[in-house]
């Protein structure tokens, strides 16, 4: 009896509400320390780096961990045979092929498609494959940069780890010159009859999985997955305005496909760090900008900061603290038509800390010359 998997948080260390980026940090970490090139003629530390890196790949799939968080790894077991639902959960691809009973030979599975599938149209059934060209999941990743390479847009140079087709076996998992066999068992035609009672059905063979065909030499290089693991490097071109949750597709740069399929894409997660000045929503920027009571009573021309440089903007005489200003069109970019956002100046008026004995004096003949008691309004509805 095969010994029971490791819970996949336990195998890399991390609790199960590690982020993206906490399960990539402990993933390099391990794979740092275990990586059989590391680790030459070390069975254990091979072993122990396949069980990590499938650890990785399956709780940075999104639908994996939901999946292995609610049953655990029995969400990957096939299900046993009479079992309900069977054929649900079996690897590769499923196709629904329609065929003349009579192309299956000898087998005598007319009488089980009866039962199970039902009579369709000229005496034809429905037949399950599990040998077609599937294509590869698409894997997830995350990628953190800053507020202004969010505005301009920039390439990006990253690293992540990822299975590929094995090159020796082109993914067949079978030791070159050794191909794979017709399965004893179903005689290939990937499924065998069960009885139910007066009912006889089809379920998908225990022994090939449905394949109808069975490995009996696997492949050296990749021990019988079909892929292997490594390091890739990639460019990755962040168009500008993207924003936290933005993603970005790498074609082909995902799982690998089985029986031949192509790969998945690699779906870069973006999150923007935020920026000490500007406060961002949506394609629009906030930035609170601050005035002197000159500027504000007097009006005058003042910088605005922006994250394409600073602009000039009016302010009018007699800017009350609070006013809000638009500079259109300088927020950030649209990313999927033309155009920007907007930069709204929100008016902060500075009032001097200390003045001095003239400075004073000044104050309070600006005062007898324009007396004004703004709380009237108030005292008016108390």
């Amino acid at each position: 009896m095969p010994a029971a998997k490791r819970d996949y948080y336990e195998v890399l260390g991390v609790s199960r509400s590690a982020s993206d980026a906490d399960l990539k940090r402990a993933y390099r970490r391990l794979a740092r320390k275990f990586h059989p090139d590391v680790n030459p003629g070390d069975h254990s530390s091979e072993a122990k780096f396949k069980e990590i890196s499938e650890a990785y790949q399956m709780l940075t799939d999104p639908q994996k961990r939901a999946a292995y968080d609610q049953f655990g790894h029995a969400a990957f077991t096939p299900p046993a045979p009479g079992s309900a639902g069977a054929g649900a959960g079996w690897p590769g691809g499923v196709r629904y092929e329609t065929v003349n009973v009579g192309d299956l030979g000898d087998l005598g599975l007319g009488d089980i498609f009866e039962e199970f599938l039902g009579k369709s149209a000229g005496g034809r059934r429905t037949r399950i494959r599990h040998d077609e060209p599937v294509r590869g999941a698409d894997s997830y990743q995350s990628l953190t940069i800053d507020f202004k390479d969010a505005y301009t847009g920039k390439t990006v140079e990253m690293e992540f780890m990822r299975r590929v087709t094995c090159t020796k076996c082109g993914g067949t998992r079978a030791e070159p010159g050794h191909p794979p066999k017709t399965c004893p068992d179903c005689k290939g035609a990937g499924q065998k009859a069960v009885q139910r009672g007066f009912i006889t059905m089809a379920q998908p063979c225990n022994r090939c999985g449905g394949k109808g065909t069975v490995i009996t030499n696997l492949c050296t290089q990749c021990s019988g997955r079909g892929y292997t693991s490594r390091m890739e490097r990639v460019s990755v071109r962040i168009p500008a305005g993207v924003d936290t949750g933005s993603k970005v597709r790498l074609a082909a740069k995902g799982e690998p496909g089985e029986n031949g399929g192509p790969p998945g894409d690699a779906m870069i997660n973006i999150e923007v760090k935020p920026h000490p000045l500007f406060e961002r929503r949506g394609d629009n920027i906030y930035i609170n900008l601050p005035i002197t009571f000159a500027e504000a009573a007097l009006g005058a021309e003042v910088e605005v900061p922006t994250p394409g440089g600073l602009v000039m903007m009016r302010v009018p005489p007699g800017t009350e603290s609070g006013k809000q200003f638009r500079l259109r069109g300088r927020g950030f970019p649209h990313v999927n038509s033309v155009g920007s956002g907007d930069l709204f100046a929100d008016i902060r008026i500075v009032v001097p800390r200390s003045l001095d004995m003239k400075s004073r004096e000044l104050v309070r003949e600006l005062t007898r010359l324009n007396p004004q008691n703004p709380r009237l309004d108030l005292l008016g509805k108390v």
